[in-house]
């Protein structure tokens, strides 16, 4: 057991790390090589199981379904399931904050009913479509098209780097009903619809497991009861879902880093060089110290905007500033992790080098650290003046 500091977070989070990390460490290690060496989304194996253990409602009221807890609670198991496979925290992220989550904040009673049993029980996988090609950080210019027709809407488009696409049962879409940021309505789509259609799919640098792709709508019929908020309401739901978003996925950075240490600890313990094991040089002992520091400092910011998400007092930038500074503490430790077993972290037989991979993708998703950047000193600088 590695010495850890206490954040004192509360019985509920430490239920849900318990039942968590014993669940990730039984179904989700054993597979994490193979989810990344096939580029394998495991579904059948772990979606239902993860749904008996109420992970896929966390946030949800009890009243449709869920745990009825908070983001902190949700960080907490994002982060233990992303400490055995990433890949499968970002899928489970994708699926229960950002599908979830805004379904059960934004949809009506009817919707609710209709979708959220499945995705709740793990029978339905989630997905949240946002991005295309060309409207990526600049997400208010796309261009997927949704024209009003007779009893519902006729979607023509695509989107790009949409996580979970292939296997999602139900995806909540954004399109233009209109011009500028007041235009864009949100659409709960299903697999089903006529006119809808999984594109290219997308080969990953890491998060490998984690499918993407493309999303293609011709000519899609889309009824007006699937339409989920007010009508050229959209950037509302999709901007008030990003503070969420950004703190729960800092969770699959806070795992990665663990499970850095998972590995690199036991390594320099029995690693020997010039006879004696490489943990006791000072030069080893200071980069674990680094590792160390750099994933509790990020625990820390993240663990007070997850508790600020569910006080209902959190901001744009701090969510920003957590996943920023998550993001690139996970890409150094990962880093380290890699130079601390040095030739054998550089091969695949050791999992180091697949953690640097997966934790590249979020100083890029979730708006990429410059972008980050640009919002915190905008926020600050406005505030100041």
């Amino acid at each position: 057991m590695q010495p850890t500091l206490d954040f004192a977070l509360g019985e509920n989070a430490d239920m849900i790390r318990e039942t968590t990390a014993r669940f990730a460490a039984d179904r989700i290690a054993p597979l994490a090589a193979q989810i990344d060496a096939e580029d394998w989304f495991p579904r059948d194996d772990l979606w239902p199981a993860m749904g008996e253990l109420g992970l896929h409602g966390i946030t949800v009221s009890e009243a449709d379904g869920g745990l009825g807890l908070g983001y902190l609670e949700h960080v907490i198991a994002c982060e233990e399931v992303s400490r055995a496979s990433a890949s499968i925290g970002l899928s489970y992220g994708a699926h229960s904050n950002l599908c979830v989550n805004q379904i059960a904040r934004w949809a009506s009673a009817e919707q609710k009913a209709k979708y959220l049993p499945k995705l709740i029980s793990g029978e339905h996988v989630g997905s949240l479509a946002m991005s295309e090609a060309g409207a990526g950080s600049d997400v208010v210019g796309m261009k997927l098209r949704a024209d009003a027709v007779d009893g519902g809407y006729v979607l023509n488009g695509t989107k790009f780097w949409i996580t979970n696409a292939a296997y999602a049962d139900v995806l909540v879409v954004y399109a233009k009903t209109g011009e500028g940021s007041r235009g864009i309505t949100t659409f709960l789509i299903e697999k089903s619809f006529k006119g809808f259609s999984i594109g290219q799919k997308i080969d990953k640098m890491g998060m490998r497991g984690s499918p993407t792709a493309e999303l293609v709508f011709d000519d899609c019929f889309v009824p007006e009861e699937s339409v989920m908020g007010p009508v050229n309401g959209g950037v509302g739901v999709l901007m008030s879902g990003l503070d969420y978003e950004r703190a729960v996925l800092a969770g699959i950075q806070l795992g990665i880093m663990q499970a850095c240490l998972d590995v690199v600890l036991p390594y320099v313990r029995e690693r020997k060089q010039f006879g004696s094991p490489i943990g006791s040089f000072q030069l080893v002992q200071a980069k674990i110290a680094d590792m160390y520091v750099a994933l509790n400092s990020a625990r820390a910011y993240v663990y007070a905007v997850a508790k600020s998400c569910d006080a209902g007092r959190t901001t744009r930038f701090d969510a920003a500033g957590a996943i920023l500074l998550a993001s690139e503490n996970a890409f150094r430790v990962a880093g380290e992790a890699i130079q601390a077993l040095g030739g054998a972290g550089y091969t695949k037989d050791w999992p180091v080098e697949r953690f640097l991979r997966d934790a590249k993708l979020l100083d890029i998703g979730a708006g990429t650290n410059e972008v980050r950047r640009m919002l915190i000193g905008r926020e600050l600088i406005g505030a100041a003046g």
